[in-house]
């Protein structure tokens, strides 16, 4: 979110609170397995996945389309 950076999660992920999932992660060219910590909707109708990053220890915030 702060960086701006782009990540794509595979189709087959289920995005939901407690869900380990898999996402590319365009900056770093690298797949990284992340905990999704939360899911909301925001304000422009996609929604804000809060995601707990294993490889670097850091919680980020995702802005999904």
């Amino acid at each position: 979110y702060e960086s701006g950076g782009a990540v794509e999660i595979e189709s087959g992920n289920l995005v939901r609170a407690g869900e380990e999932i898999e996402i590319y992660d365009y900056a770093t060219g690298e797949y990284t397995d992340v905990e999704v910590e939360s899911v909301k909707a925001s304000s422009s109708g996609g929604a804000e996945v809060e995601i707990y990053d294993y490889q670097t220890g850091e919680y980020r915030t995702l802005d999904m389309d």
